[in-house]
Order: structure tokens, then sequence, then C-alpha cells
């Protein structure tokens, strides 16, 4: 079963991240931490090991899992929604709005402080999926003009970020932009968790319950009408779903790339075609890759821990070439 298998791997991976780091702590120490902050125990524990593990690493562990997860439904949504095998995320320009909302913020000050970059990317984000929906409906509305009003939103954005950055930033300015701009888990606290975990929870409730629908589209929206399903309504739906997905893990983790390109399809790999199957294997698979990237990334890297998004380049690129190779000798 699926289930059972992918929640045990899922806290395994969990468990052991969180042992991983400059200070060594014993997966027993870290099972023992965690039953005494939900109360079942009161085994006693180091200060130090507590606060490393319950301050620090298990928030950051589960903000990864969240944002696999998160990265991986809208992958899967978007590919068979725009039936575009290389549809991920940021095909809506969302992630590239959200850049540019948090350098207009963290450089030029908009918003008199009203806003930090963690809101300037969320606003932006969204300012760019408007965007991307107005050029779609005006070029025609179907799928191939939302990728390709997309990909306009996606340069216009990525232009105006680098002008600003370049054109405004001092240096620590533009390198803490830029590092943000590759994705860090750095810093994430246990309301990073509650809303990524409400987030994508709610996602995936509705993505599961859109599962017959995904497997309509993916033999196109003619086929989907004749099946009985809105298309329009049901198109918007979902795009307006990956879109707040996006915008909200971005504006928390920055811009994290190949996840949602990559998992769907080693989920489909593993599983079948079906989204009843694929959406929860793509979580899943999402999380446990997050986790184990960012784990890397913090411990082969250290002190100076890479950029997750570049971590995850790193790994999906090979990945995704392997993914592709299988496909053409079993085509």
């Amino acid at each position: 079963m699926l289930g059972p298998a992918a929640v045990a791997a899922l806290a395994l991976s969990v468990g052991v991240a969180v042992t991983l780091g400059p200070a060594d702590v014993s997966l027993v120490n870290v099972r023992d931490i965690l039953l005494n902050h939900v109360r079942l125990t009161d085994i006693p524990v180091r200060a130090s090991e507590d606060a490393i593990v319950w301050e620090e690493r298990l928030p950051r562990a589960l903000v990864a899992a969240a944002c696999g997860a998160g990265l991986g439904l809208c992958g899967a949504i978007l590919q068979s929604l725009l039936r575009n095998p290389l549809a991920d995320p940021f095909v809506l320009g969302v992630s590239s709005g959200a850049s540019t909302g948090a350098v207009l913020i963290g450089v030029l000050g908009l918003g008199g402080g009203a806003l930090g970059m963690s809101g300037g990317a969320f606003v932006g984000a969204l300012a760019a999926f408007g965007v991307v929906l107005l050029l779609a409906r005006f070029s025609g509305g179907g799928t191939s003009s939302v990728v390709l009003a997309g990909v306009a939103s996606s340069q216009f954005f990525a232009a105006v970020t680098s002008l600003v950055v370049f054109g405004f930033a001092d240096a620590d300015e533009t390198r803490g932009v830029m590092f943000w701009l590759l994705g860090s888990l750095e810093g994430m606290r246990w309301d990073d968790v509650a809303l990524l975990a409400a987030v994508v929870s709610a996602g995936g409730v509705i993505c599961l319950a859109s599962a017959r629908s995904l497997d309509a589209f993916a033999f196109g929206e003619d086929v989907a009408a004749s099946l009985g399903i809105h298309v329009a309504r049901t198109r918007v739906l979902l795009l307006v779903l990956t879109a707040l997905l996006t915008a909200t893990l971005v504006s928390v983790a920055g811009a994290i790339g190949f996840v949602g390109l990559v998992l769907p399809h080693a989920a489909r790999l593993l599983f079948g075609h079906r989204h009843a199957r694929v959406i929860p294997a793509t979580a899943v698979l999402g999380a446990v890759f997050m986790v184990w990237v960012d784990a890397a990334s913090r411990v082969v890297f250290a002190p100076t821990p890479l950029p997750v998004g570049v971590g995850t380049a790193l790994v999906g690129v090979p990945v995704f070439a392997m993914l592709l190779v299988r496909r053409r000798g079993h085509a």
C-alpha cells in the first residue's frame, strides 16, 4: 500500500535529516525530544540538543517536505491540465513575479515596511498570475495561450528583477536577494510550518477531488467536455490553485526549481497515470526528495549551506535526463 509505506518513508527521512549537521544528534534523542514536546514523555535531554532539534532542524525539514509536496502537486496538475510534459509551477510566471515583488520590497523599500520580502513575494506572484490570465484570455484562452503567456510573463518579471537588483542594490543587498532567489530554508520557524502545512494539505485535498477531471484533461479538452467536465471552470480553478500554492511556497522559501518538473514523471513511472495515485505519490516523493536535498545541501557544503534551489537543480537535471532516456526506451 502506498499510504503506510509513504508515511514511513517520509517520517524516516525527516528523522534522519534532523540528526545531520555540525552537532551530532542521535535518532533516539530526536525521538525523545519529539515525545517530550508532544507531552507523551518527560525524558531528560540536553537543552542544547533540544533547541537544535525543535527550534532549528525539525521546522526546516518539515518546511522542506511541505515545499517538495506542494511543488510536486503543482507540477502534476499543470502537466495534465496543459498537456505539456515540461510544465512546472514556474510555467505560469508565478516564480518570476514573486522574485520581483521580493526585490521591490527588499531593495527599493516599497510599501513603507508594511510588507516584508515574503509578503512582497506573495503579492508579486499573484500579480504575475493575473497578468498571465489576462494575456491568455485576450489571446484565445486555450492551454497553449496559457503556456505562452506564462513564458512572456516570466521573461518580463525576470527582466524587472534584474533591472532593480543591478540598478539600485548595493553589494550586500544584491548578495542577500540573490541567495533568497535561489531558494533558502534558513531560519524556518513553526509558524512557517503551520502555514505551509495548512496550504499544502488543502491543495492536496482539492487535487484529489479533481483527480477524475485531471484524468480526462490528459486526453484533451474535447474528451473532458464529453465526459461531463466543465472545462473552463475546472481549468481556472486548478490554475488558481497552483498559483496560490506556488506563491505561498515561494514567499516562504524562495524560488525552487525542478521539483514540480521531475517528480510527477517519477510518480507516473512508478504508480501509473491515474491521478488518484499520481497525486499522493507525487506529494510524498516531492517531500522526501526535498528533505534529502536540503540535508545534503546543509551537510556537504557546511559551514555555508548551498541554496536549496541549486541543490534541486543539480539533482533534478540528471534525474530528468534519465527519465527521458527511460521513456524513450519504453516507447
